[in-house]
């Protein structure tokens, strides 16, 4: 029976009389009124239901209505649920407890409630595999019940109900407990609606509003959902339902209620759109979502301040483009006739919600709200470089024809904000996508001096659009003179100093062979802005790295007279620090310019080295003859560097200065650089020699790599290279541990000579042997670098066995020393995530030194305890036996290695290892 409403005077005139309400005259009682007299429960309900007689079936109503709410009900309705009552009456036993929980909670002693919870669970197990109907109202009148001992006497209900429905030890099957379960949560809500609870109480929903969120967003957000596709399309009209709660939410400007709805909302659409969007014939349906999502999108109020949702469905829009182009041509075709209009207006919404706020409402904000809406418009940049995908050129041209109506009409004065948005959307285009082909670049070169910059953000975004665009203007030479002199200007205002100097960096790599006559101005401004100090330490850097390219494609000659204008100021400067006693100012001056300096060699290119991967019909210069000039300058300042060092030598950062002005400049000009071999070689010499920094062996190493293998600078490069290999080997008996640094860069080193050029360890003065046992004890380190570089050597070493003679005899009297290393780090005294360069290590000795390996490998696992004392005789053995039969699958390797090392630590098949 449907729960009714008691109604006043049902015990009045014509109604049954009173009766003493046990199980037997319920069921059948002989002083019911002459039309039920005699009757069971069973006939009363049938006489309810089917008996033609109106009064008949009033008659019956009543009485039983008045059998369920009287006293004597708490009793006969469990022995109406018994096992041998037809489902009629078992279905009046469970109405009748639900009548009682919910209008008469009053009248149960607190003691009783644990009782009569457990009771209810009992019953509604055992009806789970049985009748439907009693089990529905068992579950109302469990709800009923959880309702009113909710919060205080029962807290956690609904977390309790699934708890007990999911155990495992319960007599009825898996699910069965599901359906029980499912239709418990399902009335659940329903009961609370309808319930008789008080408004106070009811007050809790919007409490509940979080939770409820987060479960339908978990529901619809599990893979498994998408194989119920009839159920998502349920879904969808349930969703759109919420919208009108949406915009009440966002007009009175409650950011909880609408950051919850869009979350569902991009849930279903985010997750399943690619289910949806197969179901053809329900398209006016899931349109009717992305509308909505799309209004999410677009929620008034500026990021993060006013507004967090519309972040949110940034991801849906990607996945829902990926989704139409991944159907076949003739579906796709559809689906873009149908979307591409919504992806117009995805642009406009987001141009949009990229707009900066007033001045004065910005000047507001904290620098964290600046931050994170730097970050969402770079979101919202990387969304519209996605969108390009779809909508193609045709994007380009809808900016470009906004923006051009922006600026010349003349009926009202454009914002900043507005114009500012149109550009940053363009540059988000451009930035990342081959705009060449593009004919409205052209006009879009042409408007931009037209804007009228009033405004840091506006000329910010001028700026970096600009640079978006240098490769096109490196194929329209023509329209440079459009738009330098802006990038120009800009140079000299601090608050533009990331966006004018990058712009100007960008332009002078791609457009440098039409730059020439440009240059005298842009050396001439980049030359005051610095000695100015307008821009912080980077952009100086960035600076010079343009004055590079820029220089790299003129004539010797005038490279030599720009770079004396240029760079003569600094080395007046330089002498003069070199004569006072060094103290923190003058350090960070001779740092400075050092960089300066090391940053123009970077890109400081005559040869065009860097053209060379783009064939040699683009370089657009003959390659020069003669002296390299900035091998000219760097040989004018040599003396005056080396001055400087004699000072500041025992100053790490210094010295890395140096040595990156020398490593820069070999990495750039390669064998242009030789004529510097021999003095540079003797410098670093000395200069390791007096204190040993790790910069000088990068240097050495960079040296190495290129010139070793010549046999003109073969020399100066063995006698630096056992020189500064003598050193290092007397720093590891003084105690290398507090040195990881230039342990590490020493390895590197051994590595780089054995990889470039082995007979380097032919020279009888480098001793094989200190070298072998000093990258055995670096194995143990702690730092993960140096054991990285350190394994890196081993595996360069070993495959000289058989070509180097010292390699191979070292490798045959301390190679077991290697092994018992190797061994103890997978044994667990190494970091799990520096297994791989072990096993790199056993792999190279079992391909090159089986005969040893096999051999050593046996005895050095004999011991017990050794490498671990959580492994088994036979586990070691299983172990050895694996690694000797794989001699050519390395990743095999590397997975023995893995699993061992996981015994070692009893960490084999444990949770903590499942992503290993």
């Amino acid at each position: 029976m449907e729960r009714r409403e008691e109604q006043p005077g049902a015990a009045g005139a014509g109604a049954a009389p009173a009766l003493d309400f046990t199980v037997e005259n319920v069921e059948k009682d002989p002083e019911w009124p002459a039309p039920v007299q005699s009757c069971a429960v069973l006939q009363a309900l049938h006489q309810l239901y089917y008996d033609p007689n109106i009064e008949n079936k009033n008659l019956a109503q009543k009485w039983l209505m008045q059998a369920q709410v009287s006293p004597q009900a708490w009793h006969f309705s469990w022995q109406l649920l018994q096992p041998d009552k037809v489902p009629e009456i078992q279905y009046f036993g469970a109405s009748a407890l639900h009548i009682k929980i919910s209008r008469y909670w009053s009248d149960i002693p607190t003691d009783q409630y644990e009782s009569l919870k457990a009771q209810l669970f009992t019953q509604i197990t055992r009806f789970a595999s049985g009748s439907k109907i009693v089990l529905t109202r068992l579950c109302v009148a469990l709800a009923s019940l959880a309702l009113s001992m909710m919060p205080d006497a029962w807290p956690c209900a609904v977390a309790d109900m699934v708890r007990l429905f999911q155990a495992e030890d319960s007599p009825v099957d898996g699910q069965g407990r599901c359906l029980a379960l499912l239709e418990l949560l399902t009335v659940l809500p329903e009961e609370f609606q309808t319930s008789r609870l008080p408004q106070y109480r009811k007050g809790l929903d919007s409490e509940l509003f979080d939770s409820s969120v987060e479960a339908i967003v978990n529901a619809i957000s599990q893979p498994d959902s998408q194989r119920y596709v009839n159920t998502l399309l349920k879904l969808i009209p349930l969703v759109l339902g919420l919208q009108e709660q949406l915009r009440q939410a966002v007009q009175n400007g409650d950011m909880e209620t609408s950051h919850g709805i869009c979350r569902i909302a991009v849930a279903l659409g985010e997750n399943h759109s690619r289910a949806l969007l197969d179901q053809v014939e329900h398209w006016q349906s899931f349109l009717a979502l992305v509308n909505m999502i799309m209004f999410c999108t677009g929620i008034p109020g500026h990021y993060p301040v006013n507004e967090t949702t519309s972040s949110l469905t940034l991801t849906f829009w990607y996945t829902l483009q990926d989704d139409i182009l991944s159907f076949e041509a003739e579906k796709q075709a559809v689906y873009q006739q149908v979307y591409r209009p919504v992806y117009f207006q995805l642009v406009d919404v987001l141009l949009h919600k990229a707009q900066f706020p007033s001045d004065e409402e910005y000047g507001f904000w904290s620098s964290d709200e600046k931050e994170q809406f730097r970050i969402y418009r770079v979101d919202i940049s990387d969304t519209l470089m996605y969108v390009y995908e779809m909508l193609g050129a045709e994007l380009l041209s809808n900016l470009y024809d906004k923006l051009g109506r922006l600026l010349t009409s003349s009926e009202e004065p454009y914002s900043w904000q507005h114009t500012e948005a149109l550009l940053y959307g363009f540059q988000s285009i451009a930035e990342t996508i081959d705009v060449n082909y593009s004919d409205v670049v052209p006009g879009l070169i042409g408007l931009i001096p037209r804007i009228s910059i009033s405004n840091v953000q506006l000329a910010d975004t001028v700026m970096f659009t600009i640079g978006a665009l240098s490769e096109w203007l490196a194929d329209h030479p023509v329209m440079i003179n459009s738009v330098l002199p802006l990038v120009l200007h800009a140079l000299g205002n601090p608050e533009l100093s990331v966006s004018s100097v990058s712009t100007l960096k960008k332009i002078c790599r791609e457009c440098k062979y039409d730059l020439p006559p440009y240059a005298a101005n842009i050396v001439a401004v980049s030359q005051d802005v610095l000695m100015k100090q307008i821009h912080k330490t980077s952009q100086c850097m960035w600076l010079m790295q343009a004055l590079g390219f820029l220089l790299s494609a003129l004539q010797v000659e005038e490279i030599l007279k720009n770079l004396h204008s240029l760079i003569s100021p600094y080395i007046q400067q330089l002498e003069k620090l070199a004569e006072e006693i060094p103290n923190p100012s003058n350090k960070l001056a001779i740092v400075h310019i050092l960089g300066l300096l090391s940053n123009l060699f970077t890109t400081l290119d005559v040869s065009h080295h860097e053209d060379d991967h783009e064939g040699p019909e683009l370089r657009k210069l003959p390659v020069p003859q003669g002296p390299n000039p900035v091998v000219v300058v760097l040989q004018q300042v040599f003396q005056l560097i080396q001055k400087v060092l004699s000072k500041w030598l025992n100053d790490a950062q210094v010295v890395e200065a140096v040595c990156a002005i020398f490593e820069k400049s070999v990495k750039t000009l390669l064998d242009d650089f030789a004529p510097m071999v021999p003095q540079l070689c003797e410098m670093l010499g000395r200069m390791y020699s007096t204190i040993p920094q790790a910069s000088a062996l990068d240097l050495t190493r960079q040296l190495v790599h290129i010139f070793a293998h010549e046999p003109a600078h073969f020399p100066p490069i063995e006698a630096l290279f056992l020189l500064v290999t003598s050193v290092t080997l007397t720093l590891f008996q003084q105690g290398p541990r507090d040195h990881p640094d230039i342990v590490d860069s020493f390895m590197q080193l051994l590595a780089q000579a054995l990889k470039r050029k082995p007979d380097l360890f032919l020279c009888e003065r480098l001793d094989v042997k200190a070298v072998f046992q000093c990258a055995v004890l670096a194995l143990k380190f702690p730092e993960a670098p140096t054991v990285k570089a350190s394994c890196g050597f081993f595996t360069e070493l070993l495959p000289r066995c058989g070509e180097v003679e010292s390699v191979g005899k070292v490798v045959q009297e301390d190679g077991r020393m290697l092994l018992i290393a190797v061994l103890e780090a997978i044994g667990g005294q190494a970091s799990r995530s520096l297994m791989d360069c072990f096993a790199d290590i056993l792999f190279a000795l079992n391909k090159h030194c089986f005969s040893l390996l096999s051999m050593w490998i046996k005895e050095a696992l004999q011991p017990p305890g050794f490498p671990s004392a959580r492994l088994s005789p036979e586990q070691k053995d299983t172990f050895s036996q694996q690694i000797l039969r794989e001699r050519v699958n390395k990743r095999r390797v590397k997975e023995m290695v893995k699993e061992f090392t996981l015994l070692c630590r009893g960490l084999h098949g444990t949770d903590y290892t499942a992503d290993y």
